[in-house]
């Protein structure tokens, strides 16, 4: 019986799949082993979004850097609030600095990521999995059966809250750090919450009350040098399915954001941390906050390092529902979205990967 040439197609792109997921090696045992083109499961000119694969415009905007020192109150805080509101509603993105986080802890978590991504094989491979059960677990590519094409990077992944792993689950080589990073940047967030809930309109404590950060998960991402970077990407155009999110990058830089058709490039400025909005927070600010497309470039050098630091609530087991907060709706500013769980949210997300977005369907 003769398969056609698709079906032939089909048959060795599963096969590249399968055999790249065995490995339990990532992208890095690709590296290692000194490949000079890459597979063709990462070529992202087999994905037909055009936002993918197009070079980046020129665009000379800079995604604003909000100083969070010396908030005694009073101006000073309404000042912060105000430009916080104005990044989160025109870019949904922006960095901070001065956030209180000592530059040693910021510093020390990149080099335990790294600690961890260059360890033997053999220490690795035993972290590798795709068990969604388990706190913490290495990976490359969480869609990689779904999405049209892969990533270029690997992925350690830290389930932080409300239920922290054991200190022995963690690998030895970021175990302390990424505990002690974990509690700094999750009183971070309860500071960006308040700041997000007063540029709303509301009290300080509201989105903490509506537990939108009762959960907190690390995603610890390393992108190896690509020998094509012109033919694949870091991570591919997407939205983040959570409410907020703090994220640690090294200097090498590649994250750009989606602002009025244009690719803005997220430049490191050192010390900072970049916060962006997810779509959940779009949901419940109906539309007043954005949560923007974004992605990250592969890179002819390498390795990127970054920590992102997604919050949002139990992810599966809360029955709690979301739509648009009724204190800010009005005759003149109706719903815009129909209410849902986060765990029917990520269900819709992830059944949509690649595809129009979670907040379209859920539109009003």
């Amino acid at each position: 019986m003769e398969h056609s040439t698709s079906t032939l197609q089909n048959d060795d792109w599963e096969r590249e799949l399968k055999a790249f997921d065995d490995s339990k090696a990532g992208v890095k045992g690709l590296v290692d082993k000194g490949v000079t083109k890459i597979p063709q499961i990462f070529n992202a000119f087999n994905d037909d979004t055009p936002s993918e694969t197009s070079p980046p415009q020129e665009f000379d905007l800079q995604i604003p850097v909000i100083d969070l020192g010396f908030d005694n109150g009073g101006v000073r805080r309404r000042d912060i609030v105000d430009k916080v509101r104005d990044a989160s509603e025109k870019f949904g993105f922006f960095q901070v600095v001065n956030h209180g986080i000592p530059k040693e802890i910021l510093d020390e978590m990149k080099e335990g990521v790294r600690r961890f991504h260059e360890e033997p094989y053999d220490v690795k491979k035993e972290y590798y999995s795709r068990d969604r059960s388990k706190k913490v677990k290495f990976s490359s590519n969480f869609d990689l059966y779904q999405a049209k094409t892969a990533n270029w990077r690997d992925t350690l992944f830290c389930n932080m809250a409300p239920e922290p792993p054991q200190p022995n689950e963690f690998p030895t080589a970021c175990r302390d750090i990424t505990i002690c990073y974990s509690e700094h940047v999750r009183k971070l967030g309860l500071t960006i919450l308040e700041l997000l809930s007063e540029a709303l309109g509301l009290k300080p404590k509201h989105l903490e009350e509506m537990e939108c950060m009762k959960g907190q998960f690390i995603l610890c991402h390393y992108y190896p040098a690509c020998p094509e970077p012109d033919k694949t990407i870091g991570a591919k155009v997407h939205t983040d399915p959570t409410f907020f999110t703090i994220l640690l990058q090294d200097h090498i830089g590649g994250l750009q954001v989606l602002h009025q058709n244009h690719w803005i490039d997220v430049k490191p400025v050192e010390g900072a941390l970049v916060i962006n909005m997810g779509d959940l927070i779009q949901l419940i600010s109906n539309d007043k906050f954005k949560s923007v497309k974004h992605r990250v470039l592969a890179n002819s050098v390498g390795p990127r390092i970054s920590v992102a630091c997604f919050f949002t609530t139990l992810r599966n087991e809360s029955d709690r529902v979301y739509g648009p907060i009724k204190d800010l709706l009005s005759k003149d500013n109706p719903p815009i979205y129909k209410e849902t769980t986060v765990r029917d949210f990520n269900i819709q997300f992830n059944s949509k990967l690649g595809a129009s977005s979670t907040l379209e369907y859920l539109r009003i």
